[in-house]
């Protein structure tokens, strides 16, 4: 890459941090705003989670619509003005003790994250498909980043405005989105051509029923899902054992590091192993999150179960992403990303929905055991696609 990819690749990864910030202070505060709004029925307490991936699913493809209309950058900085403008009504509902508010702005927090979710995307289009895997980790890498700076924004700002507790760490959302919006204004992305606009499309059908696309998408989707599942009740979860919130936070922290710091390398995993064995590992590593939270409700079981999740979201999510720009044409990018993150998004919504259903009625057991079939499906499909592939391999020889 020659220095001007790099450093837009850098700016991205840096715009990718404050999003993910953005997103960590929602997931690490918002079940238990909830829990001083409401009432008596707590099974409510992870719906602003889940309005905020609803936000998102609601919101990736028109937002991949728009940014093929206007381009990358102009999208980027309508998506963190949206978020500003959720922050915004977050931190009004708290202060006049408005739960339906708070879920009302989660949901524009969300629409930000649409958005936000292409900078992996733009990172391909900047750093050219020789370079996808490592561009898409680079941009990821930010990530690391939110995992110690959103939960601990929510940590040291939660009282900052007694008695609204809270407000702080929404107030700062807003400034994220300010510092993004001036990241993101120097970052140079290649527009689209007159030729790849013109250039003939297949129907979406033709190219979901692709093997390679079925794979990368629930690679994407079911690693997404689950770590939504299993995260969004953990703070729950870990306040009904008796743990302190700090705790609470701290694992969410760690949990968020777990998720992004792989990003450094996985790209080089994956340009020399493949996308189907990272996929692979990562199904793997997703089981492992559930047997360890079966052994135990100790501090240490969650920090070592919500690490393993991270990891395993990782390279699911990185392998998915990377399998999927394979499998459509430059005038066909808009539509299929589209496609890929509704679905993903939609399924990330499904799940942070029923987990605060099932950790209220059923339990963390139930909430971990729900994650297994899901992966079992992955581990049996790239089995079966690694294998097909030695095959053909050994048969051209």
């Amino acid at each position: 890459m020659d220095s001007r990819t790099k450093l837009s690749i850098l700016l991205m990864s840096g715009c990718q941090a404050l999003m993910n910030s953005t997103t960590s202070i929602m997931i690490s505060s918002a079940a238990l705003v909830s829990l001083l709004l409401l009432g008596d029925d707590k099974s409510l307490a992870t719906v602003p989670v889940t309005a905020v991936v609803t936000g998102t699913a609601l919101m990736t493809i028109p937002a991949s619509l728009f940014m093929r209309r206007v381009g990358r950058k102009a999208g980027f900085l309508f998506g963190a003005f949206i978020g500003m403008i959720g922050a915004a009504i977050c931190s009004y509902s708290i202060v006049v003790s408005n739960f339906w508010g708070f879920v009302f702005g989660a949901m524009f927090v969300g629409m930000y994250t649409a958005f936000g979710n292409y900078y992996r995307f733009a990172a391909v289009d900047v750093a050219g498909i020789q370079h996808r895997s490592k561009a898409v980790s680079y941009v990821l890498a930010g990530g690391l980043i939110a995992g110690f700076l959103g939960p601990q924004i929510a940590s040291h700002s939660k009282d900052l405005f007694a008695p609204h507790t809270y407000l702080g760490p929404y107030l700062a959302i807003i400034i994220l989105g300010l510092l993004a919006m001036i990241l993101i204004s120097f970052v140079s992305i290649p527009k689209m051509s007159t030729i790849e606009h013109d250039e003939n499309q297949r129907p979406l059908l033709e190219i979901a029923r692709q093997p390679t696309f079925i794979v990368a998408v629930l690679s994407a989707m079911i690693g997404f899902g689950v770590m939504s599942l299993v995260m969004t009740a953990t703070p729950l979860a870990m306040i009904g054992c008796g743990h302190l919130y700090s705790d609470s936070f701290n694992v969410i922290s760690w949990h968020v590091v777990a998720m992004y710091g792989p990003s450094f390398f996985t790209g080089s995993l994956i340009s020399r192993f493949g996308e189907y064995k990272i996929i692979f590992v990562g199904a793997l590593l997703g089981v492992c999150s559930v047997i360890v939270s079966l052994m135990g409700l100790d501090l240490a079981n969650f920090y070592i179960a919500l690490v393993l999740l991270g990891l395993s979201w990782n390279f699911m999510f990185i392998g998915g992403t990377t399998l999927v720009t394979t499998t459509y044409r430059p005038s066909e990018t808009a539509k299929v990303q589209g496609l890929n993150d509704f679905m993903v998004f939609g399924t990330v919504a499904t799940a942070s929905l029923m987990s605060g259903q099932l950790q209220e009625h059923f339990g963390w057991e139930v909430v971990n055991l729900g994650a297994l079939p899901l992966l079992f499906v992955v581990i049996v499909l790239t089995v079966w696609n690694i294998t097909k592939t030695a095959r053909v391999r050994t048969a051209a020889e």
